[in-house]
């Protein structure tokens, strides 16, 4: 798939990165990723940037999804890799912004999972976003009920 937003979840470790990562480079595909601008220091900035980083200052409301789709448009091959959850901590109420880029964007959503359970990472399925949130929503959730997070008390569905 050329272009596509990759919803990452469950996001309970700082390990789901690293493991994330390099599963989606052992199939020969790279990926941009969301990631907190305090993580954005020297030297890991220089690193993170070289890798896809796009820091996201959670203190700001900033056009972040705009300025993804404009990514999206201006290139041939482009994806991006964002945790809905944006935290490590519990938290039921997803961000939106994923969503939302793909339908602006007009792309496909693949839904990724890190399942510590069954030792295993993967791509589960594609969903087209059709412009109604809650009911793709329920299909996006639904998709993660069996998915054991590393640390299971934190993911939150």
């Amino acid at each position: 798939m050329d272009k596509c937003v990759i919803c990452v979840a469950p996001h309970t470790s700082n390990w789901d990165f690293i493991i994330g990562k390099l599963a989606y480079l052992s199939i020969g595909r790279q990926a941009g990723f969301l990631i907190k601008k305090s993580w954005f220091f020297f030297p890991f900035n220089l690193i993170f940037k070289l890798m896809g980083g796009v820091p996201v200052d959670r203190d700001r409301r900033t056009d972040l999804t705009d300025q993804i789709v404009e990514r999206f448009n201006s290139k041939e091959r482009f994806a991006i890799a964002i945790t809905p959850e944006a935290t490590r901590k519990r938290n039921q109420e997803w961000k939106k912004g994923f969503y939302y880029i793909a339908l602006k964007a007009n792309v496909p959503i693949v839904l990724a999972y890190l399942d510590y359970g069954k030792k295993e990472v993967g791509l589960s399925r594609t969903v087209i976003p059709t412009g109604n949130y809650e009911e793709d929503m329920v299909i996006i959730k639904n998709s993660y009920r069996n998915v054991t997070a590393r640390h299971p008390q934190n993911f939150a569905l």
